[in-house]
């Protein structure tokens, strides 16, 4: 290649895997795989080589991470008070539960830099060749290596003083990072103060696993240093994913794409509070002190799981590069079974003084590197598209495809987003398109094989009017969606409605899409209120049903009426406003009478309410049609304020006290949460070192009871808990 060639294309990679970095790393919305975006910056690394006078400073080569991107930045900067410390957790200054209006950064007291990679096994064993190398004589033998999971989530560093978390700092751009300490705390996994290594003696020196932990040579090392660091990633499990997902699409918000973006946007949002209801874990696998009296890595990280700290019991130490590649083979496949994101494995020199020795280039260590899978791609056709439109008007193209097998699952639909992402696809019916799983969960089209396309195809149009009514379709520039405007008359808005009220974090009634789909075309249901005129008679009608599950349906009305008023509000399925923005209403207003005439500069008074909020919400209580409609809920006997009772507390038996629940129970699991936190009980998302109790019902979580066994969490049953609160 030309040297004039060259620079055209250094430019245009440039550009591209800058663009990528800010839909990845500040949108949290990412346009092509890892496996693509690692092509492009191998090539960029290939052509700075050959023409090293081409290489700039600022070539995302030699940059890590995301917050030179950021909108927010200088906002950010502003946040750091005038002595230059972050607001210490609990401080007068900034209670624990109140919610940030932005970030403050701090720099990194060591580079957090990134890792080289490669989905080549040869270069694994290149890679060894250069650390034999870089021994002293005759200590080749010696080398071992460590070699851990890929965590597929966002970069955390922690600073412990004292044996008392300090300080929580992302990634950043690597040299500075965003304080989210109030946001870690919320993570149960993660322990504000360390366990005392005396007593952790005690406690395992009888236990023949244990030897690290028994060994009286090795217990000076067990006790921490007066300040170190310690790094890992904060990931969310497949079920949280799952979980958050699923809300995200009952409020018409766009899903996360994969877990790692979620738990990236998780990790920086303001509000302390909503972090810890998002179910995020932690993997720590990294000890920084300026003095350790640990021979190895592992050592290290033994140490540090000792401490109380949540270390991962996946990582191995090997030998030899050949147990390297034995560890890589075996986990290429059992990573399909773990309840979370794994992208790769990251092998590092084992022994501390040989990484120190052979030191660090000005973007990554050269004692470590990782390999990476590479992604299950499948090919298929595609048949058709349709076009759902839900509950608020949003209309999604979704693509169906001949039946192709993808990591496990056959897959047949695929979301293709919006009209935009469609254009950029260039989608045409029958076309082959390339389909990945995004975090191994959402089927993704990636891109078309358009050699294969017959000459006479088709071009999906996305519709001008509504598939269901006909409507002319209006587009929200933007969030780049369509939408049709007749959210009253269109049947699949309105059927979408009542979907989303009967759901069970809205008025929990027992049904589902089909009863809904069969009420509706009977034309026993128009409006919502109309769920509570139905009497036996019309249900008998519908198929399949007999008198047990009529009877069924019916209590489970007349139970709906007991929800409160935050519930009510979200079941009334207003644009945007999700659970958390009714709870903050309901508890702002009080009362439906209230928020229905509440003007536009009182609801930009609430938490979390911005201009198109607070319009959406006076444009739903301007129609009569919802007032009157509302009234008739309110006839029904569903609550329209907020009682004192709603909040009650029964009792302080459970003070103190953290529950994970996990399972089928004879009441449904948020009620039995509620009970939980009524006798001063915490619900945690996930188990941990800070778990009390796992509450395990019917179909309770393999993981959750194999984690809860390993930590000598007490697993008690619905009937248990029971005695708990009548004790």
């Amino acid at each position: 290649m030309k040297k004039s060639e060259a620079k055209k294309r250094i430019i245009l990679l440039s550009n591209e895997l800058k663009m990528h970095n800010y839909n990845y790393y500040v949108l949290n919305n990412p346009v092509i795989t890892d496996f693509e975006y690692d092509i492009l910056m191998h090539e960029l690394q290939e052509l700075e080589k050959l023409f090293p006078e081409l290489a700039v400073a600022d070539s995302p080569t030699q940059h890590v991470g995301s917050d030179l991107f950021s909108d927010y930045n200088l906002i950010q900067k502003a946040a750091v008070s005038t002595n230059g410390n972050p607001a210490i957790p609990d401080s007068p200054s900034h209670p624990q539960d109140a919610p940030l209006t932005s970030f403050a950064q701090f720099k990194h007291k060591y580079p957090m830099l990134s890792l080289g990679n490669t989905y080549e096994i040869d270069e694994l064993y290149a890679f060894n060749e250069r650390i034999m190398k870089g021994t002293s004589d005759g200590l080749s033998d010696s080398v071992t290596y460590n070699c851990e999971l890929k965590f597929d989530g966002t970069a955390i560093c922690l600073t412990y003083r004292n044996g008392k978390l300090f300080r929580a700092l992302t990634r950043g751009d690597g040299t500075t990072g965003d304080d989210v300490t109030l946001n870690i705390l919320k993570i149960a996994s993660i322990p504000k103060e360390l366990k005392s290594s005396d007593s952790f003696y005690r406690q395992n020196k009888t236990d023949n696993n244990s030897s690290d932990v028994g060994s009286a040579q090795k217990q000076s090392w067990i006790q921490w240093p007066e300040e170190f660091e310690i790094r890992g990633e904060i990931y969310m499990p497949y079920e949280a994913f799952d979980r958050l997902n699923h809300q995200r699409e009952l409020d018409e918000e766009t899903p996360f794409a994969n877990p790692r973006n979620a738990a990236s946007g998780s990790l920086k949002l303001l509000d302390s509070n909503l972090v810890g209801e998002r179910g995020l874990e932690c993997t720590l696998y990294h000890v920084i002190a300026p003095e350790m009296n640990f021979i190895t890595h592992t050592e290290a990280l033994t140490a540090a799981r000792m401490w109380g700290l949540p270390v991962s019991d996946l990582a191995q130490e090997c030998k030899s590069i050949d147990e390297v590649v034995k560890y890589i083979t075996i986990w290429d496949t059992e990573r399909k079974k773990l309840p979370f994101a794994t992208d790769g494995i990251v092998i590092k020199v084992n022994q501390l003084a040989l990484q120190k020795s052979l030191g660090f280039t000005a973007k990554s260590p050269r004692w470590a590197t990782a390999y990476k899978f590479k992604p299950e791609v499948a090919l298929t056709k595609l048949v058709s598209v349709d076009y759902q439109v839900g509950r608020t008007g949003a209309i999604t193209p979704v693509a169906n495809l001949e039946p192709v097998q993808l990591s496990g699952t056959i897959v047949k639909r695929a979301s293709l987003h919006n009209s935009e992402q469609m254009d950029l696809l260039d989608i045409h019916i029958n076309d082959y398109v390339y389909v990945v799983k995004g975090g191994e969960i959402i089927p993704k089209i990636t891109g078309v094989d358009s050699s294969k396309r017959e000459p006479d195809a088709e071009k999906a149009a996305f519709p001008q009017f509504c598939p269901d009514c006909g409507t002319p379709l209006v587009k929200d520039v933007e969030e780049a969606k369509s939408f049709c405007p007749n959210t009253d008359g269109c049947p699949m808005q309105i059927k979408g409605k009542f979907i989303h009220f009967i759901s069970r974090k809205a008025m929990n009634i027992n049904a589902g899409e089909a009863t809904i789909e069969q009420l509706y075309n009977k034309g026993y249901i128009k409006i919502l209120s109309d769920l509570y005129s139905l009497d036996q008679k019309q249900l008998l009608t519908l198929d399949n049903w007999k008198e047990k599950s009529a009877a069924n349906f019916l209590n489970s009305l007349e139970m709906s009426k007991e929800c409160n008023f935050s519930r009510v509000l979200f079941a009334l399925g207003i644009r945007y406003v999700g659970e958390t923005t009714a709870k903050n209403l309901a508890g702002y207003f009080k009362s439906m009478d209230k928020l229905s005439s509440a003007t536009k500069e009182e609801l930009l008074e609430v938490e979390e309410i911005g201009e198109k909020l607070a319009d959406a919400i006076i444009e739903y209580f301007s129609h009569p049609d919802h007032l009157e409609m509302i009234g008739k809920l309110k006839q029904a006997g569903l609550k329209m304020e907020n009682l004192e009772s709603d909040y009650q507390r029964l009792s302080n038996r459970l003070e103190g006290k953290v529950f994970v629940v996990s399972g089928t129970f004879s009441v449904s699991r948020e009620d039995l949460k509620t009970t939980i936190e009524q006798h001063g009980g915490k619900i945690g998302s996930s188990v941990s070192g800070k778990t009390d109790y796992l509450v395990a019902g019917e179909k309770s979580g393999e993981s959750k009871l194999q984690k809860a066994a390993k930590l000598g969490i007490a697993v008690i049953s619905e009937e248990e808990l029971q005695v708990m609160f009548n004790s």
